[in-house]
């Protein structure tokens, strides 16, 4: 039996790992995926990675740059996206409701290196100066939030949000409008199943992964990017 190997960032993996397993279902094959940060799992997608798949655009440009040559760019495609907006603690205490409040004394906030949301933290003065705790993956932001009950807000994807909505309100910025990140894709230069690869790919843009995406917090509306 086949199998097709895919490598994600933790963001993705739950979306991902749900599509990986209804499409071995349907197919007859296998789809394992692996998560992670590129520096944990490189040397062995060098082996056997058919597909990569970015949280966020950027973050595949990035891999492009750093690899070249590593994926076929003809084969890149944007997926859905991801809302990016405010996560506060349940009933929102600290009544956060735009940028400017994410600025007031004592308001602590944690921050996401890998999720590069500086274009927003540089716009109220003095909101940089509030972030509390710096970690490098969303994954290890949601085990801080649940576990530092003293953090405040979290400038992130909605997909956060969908794991935490019992700790957690999902705040709109105001004036902002929907702010998202598309997920892109692409098919590895030396994947010895690229016909199977597409054909993932195809179940991804279908219904099915459609669905499996909207439950997780990824959307199909359009919206507008960071700038």
């Amino acid at each position: 039996m086949e199998t097709l190997r895919i490598y994600v960032p933790g963001g993705p993996y739950r979306p991902m790992s749900e599509c990986a397993l209804a499409f071995g279902r349907a197919g007859g094959c296998r789809a394992e995926v692996t998560k992670g940060t590129p520096q944990q799992w490189l040397v062995q997608a060098r082996s056997d990675a058919d597909l990569i798949y970015g949280g966020a655009e950027y973050m595949l440009d990035e891999f492009i740059a750093d690899y070249p040559g590593f994926l076929d760019p003809e084969t890149r495609t944007n997926l859905y996206a991801r809302r990016i907006r405010v996560i506060v603690r349940k009933g929102n205490p600290r009544q956060i409701n735009n940028l400017a409040d994410l600025s007031r004394p004592r308001t602590k906030i944690l921050n996401v290196e890998l999720e590069k949301m500086a274009v927003f933290q540089e716009r109220p003065a003095g909101l940089r100066t509030n972030i509390n705790l710096s970690v490098l993956t969303g994954e290890e932001g949601a085990e801080k939030w649940l576990t530092d009950p003293a953090l405040d807000a979290w400038i992130t994807y909605e997909s956060w949000h969908v794991p935490l909505r019992d700790e957690t309100d999902f705040i709109l910025l105001p004036g902002e409008g929907t702010i998202y990140r598309h997920t892109p894709v692409a098919i590895t230069a030396f994947s010895r199943k690229k016909e199977l690869a597409k054909e993932f790919i195809a179940f991804l843009k279908s219904p099915a992964g459609r669905e499996i995406f909207c439950r997780w917090g990824w959307t199909t509306s359009p919206g507008r990017s960071p700038s």
